[in-house]
């Protein structure tokens, strides 16, 4: 199934081009909707390096799209592999469109605060969409969305969704160790941990003056002591004071 974002009838020139495969160096045709191709000479299957795939996180259409690809291309690719992580998170999550959206800012929050502090964006990306993935777990077993249950639950469906995604073992491990603490910080922790546990608190403290208004010097008080990263502390600040200042 085609992308509609890709009809034929809007193509410009440099639409269809060549691209050299990385194992024989043979030219190989794509047309720019094409998410790979095989190398007639050698077999080689490799990605469109020129297709973007940044609408697979909100577009209708994207598992039939992103289904195309071989699941080693897309293991093998992070920049890939945290949009298929978007799609199951919001598979799994189904009609709990408050945990996508929760899921989902913090996500947007945390790119902004890994790239700034130079993170490692899909782990962080990725850590972000699972982070909370525990939580249905956790109410139907204790009846409680508390943060011990969350990092208890979560860990074993991140695991999974990542293994079915065939995510390399480092990154599923790193993963897995980010959600089952997410609320608590060790005494030395990773800047990935770092940017997650930041972008969490920036979304946590957003919901909870949305629901009830803070005081703009408490805020500043949370803000000065309880964030990671200097990058986390200013995005909480144009986040947060702005809003109401």
């Amino acid at each position: 199934m085609k992308c509609p974002g890709q009809d034929t009838k809007y193509w410009k020139p440099g639409a269809i081009f060549e691209v050299k495969c990385p194992k024989c160096g043979v030219s190989v045709e794509f047309f720019k909707d094409d998410t790979s191709r095989k190398c007639g000479k050698c077999g080689h299957r490799f990605v469109n390096p020129k297709m973007d795939f940044g609408c697979a996180a909100y577009c209708p259409y994207a598992e039939q799209c992103m289904g195309t690809l071989p699941e080693e291309v897309t293991a093998q690719r992070p920049d890939l592999l945290k949009d298929r992580v978007a799609l199951e998170m919001k598979k799994y999550f189904k009609r709990d469109f408050k945990r996508i959206g929760h899921a989902t800012k913090v996500a947007r929050y945390a790119e902004r605060i890994g790239k700034s502090e130079q993170g490692n964006i899909a782990v962080i990306l990725i850590a972000a969409y699972l982070h909370d993935i525990g939580i249905h777990e956790a109410e139907r077993k204790y009846n409680s969305t508390a943060a011990r249950y969350q990092e208890e639950e979560g860990p074993p469906i991140a695991r999974d969704i990542l293994t079915r995604l065939k995510a390399k073992t480092d990154l599923i491990e790193e993963v897995c160790d980010i959600v089952g603490h997410h609320h608590h910080p060790r005494a030395e922790e990773t800047l990935n941990f770092k940017v997650l546990y930041d972008a969490d608190l920036i979304v946590n403290l957003e919901e909870n003056h949305n629901e009830k208004a803070m005081d703009p010097s408490r805020l500043e008080g949370i803000i000065a002591k309880s964030f990671l990263t200097e990058s986390g502390r200013s995005e909480a600040r144009n986040v947060l004071l702005k809003e109401i200042a």
